[in-house]
């Protein structure tokens, strides 16, 4: 026998058979290599004929079969069939509709091998996607009757295959692939980068995905990518691989084929909508960022009446957008997993959706492809399913839906199949980022105050906001120390830079100055000594802060500025500026520094607000134009609602290239103010007795006679224990706000008194602090400078006026 010219897929015939007119048949119209009928293939057959190429079409399952098989259809005599040749029926379908059927013949009598049949069932998908495209021979398939054609239409299809070893990276390509990328055969050695060199840069990624055995994971993949040719234009290749792998189960081997595919150069405009999708992407830092820009690259553009984006995590599908968003636009599968802002499908709901992602390849469904429900509600009139791959997998998926008939033309799929390939880096990238946003926003809430004190005679609000550029985790901080009963200190502070560090110093200075003030050290001590702390710490980093200690029974506020924004001040009647107030350096900067304190006077109704420079500065926004703002909205603002205040000054901060920090006092005055009275015990053998004389005459002075046993007993057990257990002065105070009496007594031990385990008969001391937290409604130990107060509430009867 001659020797056979090696033909489309290396066999020596090749043949593609469609669907007649009448859909009754299986038509030949296009054959490489020869005459079929060398090899008994018939011009038409019947689809109820039994044959290899009839069964291979109804089955939708390749045929293999040898000269053996061949001959037991029957259809031709043994003596007319060469002894040793195979045969393979592929169906070709796209989407579920049925094409026709790719016939390979060749001169081997064991059949074709493992590798050989998983090549030439990716060289069908080509062929079919070939057809679905608009190839010529769904041009002939209209014709009437047979007409076998010797090969034109499928030797122009230009299909090449390869063989790469993922762990060496050697590649064997035959001569049509060096043909589709322009690379003479003496000049290739074997190398995958050699091939690779030859990509357009940004198709680069894709093809890594495949070549990489970090990220490839076994099974089928498809994509798109270009090349340019040694005279500079632009050739689309369409790429089919299938991973194959070793005993273990790690991916071994990748076979593919490559065809040309320059049915998907697209048009000017469909390149300028790819280009705006990359440019919107590349600027999304969020998924539902990445979802609006496909949104607004896919909706309008291609008149699609709906658009969906979703995750895959897992055995679900967690969607990202639907557009439009209303629940009833959407099949009842997605309407019954409704369970937050957008569903959660199971992926197992949607074979088919499941299975086109499994394989990894963009499916286009015309109107009437039979589909489950919760598919065909989203398009009936042609619905696009576009994998999302990145990194060597799906990470995602998305759906396009027309409720009309709807045709897919080239540049379309063009502009689909460049989205799946964008989409799918940015969502990951989107991802990581949101993970590492949501850390960083974790991180910074939990070194903030969870909730802030309730004041006698104010109200204060709060707001943080991240900075959305960058996504790090930032500096600033705030927070509201309750010093005493009508005490109260606001901090707003603010560490450079964003980072892991910047959140560390952050939480130590804001629980320094929290430790300083509730040590009752005025505000320019405890501003010194976290300047002094900070500078100890030996890091590079510097803080700014501004500390404001308010007494709310008089209105009267002593500030301290650490190199940080001046607080801004709105009066009663609605003047609104800037506290002039003399500053220090940052903290951290010199051991020694020194940091001014000025009085202010606050009057009932007035505002007072400390911020960060993140509300006043950007890179569009000049900070004293910013400051300028912050006061022309508090001074136009209800302060009726300080919450509303908060959030009109934060009204103009979307888009934010630092973090903000805001806190707002709104000074109401105490309507009654308390009666005080104060004694100081001298260390005599009868102090007890004096104080308990100096409580009497004080409680009847203010009519107060009912509870006057039990206070009297709170004042006695109080003063004893501060002259048998301290040192230095002790001073009584008694304090009446409304229908509750205080006692507090001060020493200058910083020991808190310990209340005893357990007690008994026999001991002689301890008792004490029992008696006072049974007859006080509450009791507690505070410390002061250098010092504590130990203190008891009782609640008075209801009296007459």
């Amino acid at each position: 026998m001659r020797e056979r010219i090696r033909v489309f897929g290396g066999a020596v015939l090749a043949a593609v058979y469609v669907l007649g007119k009448k859909n009754d048949s299986l038509e030949l119209v296009e054959s490489s290599g020869g005459s079929g009928a060398l090899y008994g293939l018939s011009p038409s057959y019947p689809l109820s004929a039994h044959a290899p190429v009839v069964d291979a079409f109804r089955a939708r399952h390749p045929l293999w079969l040898n000269a053996g098989g061949i001959a037991a259809y029957g259809e031709n005599p043994p003596e007319i069939l060469p002894a040793d040749i195979s045969l393979g029926a592929l169906p070709l379908g796209a989407n579920g509709s049925p094409l026709g059927c790719l016939v390979v013949v060749d001169d081997v009598s064991e059949g074709f091998d493992a590798d050989r049949r998983h090549l030439l069932e990716l060289y069908a998908d080509q062929v079919a996607a070939w057809l679905e495209a608009g190839g010529e021979p769904s041009t002939h398939a209209a014709r009437t009757g047979p007409r076998p054609v010797l090969g034109p239409a499928l030797d122009r299809l230009c299909v090449g295959s390869f063989t790469l070893v993922l762990g060496t990276g050697q590649i064997d390509a035959d001569s049509k692939v060096l043909n589709l990328v322009d690379i003479p055969r003496d000049d290739f050695d074997g190398r995958v980068e050699t091939l690779l060199a030859h990509t357009v840069p940004e198709d680069l990624p894709a093809l890594l995905s495949i070549v990489d055995p970090g990220h490839m994971t076994s099974g089928s993949r498809e994509l798109e990518f270009r090349i340019r040719r040694p005279t500079g234009e632009l050739r689309w290749l369409r790429l089919r691989c299938r991973v194959l792998p070793a005993d273990g189960g790690k991916p071994e081997r990748v076979l593919g084929v490559v065809a040309d595919a320059s049915h998907l150069r697209p048009s000017g405009g469909e390149v300028s909508r790819v280009q705006r999708l990359s440019v919107a992407l590349a600027g999304a830092m969020t998924v539902r960022d990445v979802s609006r820009a496909v949104v607004a690259a896919l909706r309008g553009p291609l008149e699609a009446d709906r658009v969906a984006l979703a995750e895959i995590e897992g055995d679900r599908l967690v969607v990202t957008v639907l557009d439009p968003p209303e629940p009833d636009a959407w099949p009842e599968l997605w309407r019954s997993e409704w369970r937050s802002e957008w569903p959660d499908a199971p992926a197992r709901a949607l074979p088919t959706l499941e299975a086109a992602v499994r394989e990894g390849r963009t499916s286009l469904w015309t109107a009437g492809s039979t589909l489950e429900p919760g598919l065909r509600g989203i398009g009936p009139g042609g619905l696009a399913v576009l994998p999302l791959p990145a990194e060597g997998r799906v990470v995602g998926a998305c759906l396009v839906g027309w409720d009309e008939p709807h045709a897919f033309g080239p540049e379309e799929r063009y502009l689909l199949t460049a989205t799946a390939g964008l989409v799918g880096q940015a969502l990951v990238r989107a991802r990581a980022l949101d993970a590492e946003h949501e850390l960083a926003t974790m991180l910074q809430r939990s070194l903030l105050p969870r909730k802030l004190p309730r004041l006698s005679g104010g109200v204060a609000v709060a707001r943080y906001l991240p900075a959305t550029v960058g996504l790090a985790v930032g500096g600033d901080w705030y927070d509201v120390i309750q010093l005493s009963e009508n005490q109260v200190a606001l901090v707003v502070g603010d560490v450079q830079g964003h980072n892991a560090g910047a959140a560390t110093i952050m939480g130590q200075m804001r629980t320094a100055i929290r430790a300083y003030a509730i040590e009752g050290h005025p505000p320019d001590v405890v501003v010194s000594r976290a300047n002094r702390l900070l500078v100890s710490m030996e890091t590079d980093l510097f803080a700014t802060c501004c500390y404001v200690a308010i007494d709310m029974e008089e209105g009267n506020a002593w500030c301290v500025r650490a190199g940080h924004l001046p607080p801004v001040l709105r009066q009663p009647e609605g003047s609104t500026g800037e506290v002039d107030l003399e500053g220090g350096p940052p903290l951290g900067v010199l051991a020694e520094a020194e940091f001014p304190m000025t009085a202010v006077a606050l009057a009932p109704g007035a505002v007072l607000a400390l911020l960060t420079d993140g509300l006043v500065e950007s890179s569009s926004l000049h900070l004293d134009d910013g400051m300028h703002r912050v006061c022309d909205v508090l001074a136009t603002a209800d302060p009726s609602d300080a919450g509303r205040m908060a959030d009109d000054l934060l009204g103009g901060a979307n888009r934010r290239d630092d973090d903000v920090a805001l806190l707002i006092l709104r000074y109401d005055g105490i309507g009654v103010r308390p009666l005080r009275a104060g004694w100081t015990v001298w260390r005599l053998p009868d102090a007890v007795a004096h104080a308990r004389r100096f409580t009497s005459r004080t409680l009847r002075s203010w009519h107060v006679t009912q509870e006057r046993d039990a206070i009297l007993l709170v004042v006695s057990e109080l003063v004893t224990n501060a002259l048998v257990h301290t040192q230095g002065p002790v001073r009584l105070d008694l304090t009446l706000a409304g229908e509750r009496i205080r006692v507090a007594v001060s020493d200058m031990s910083p020991r808190a008194p310990v209340k005893p385990a357990r007690m008994d008969w026999e001991a002689t001391g301890g008792r004490g602090i029992l008696l006072v937290e049974a007859v006080s409604t509450s009791y507690g130990s505070v410390p002061l400078g250098g010092g504590k107060q130990v203190w008891g509430e009782i609640v008075l009867s209801p009296r007459e006026p």
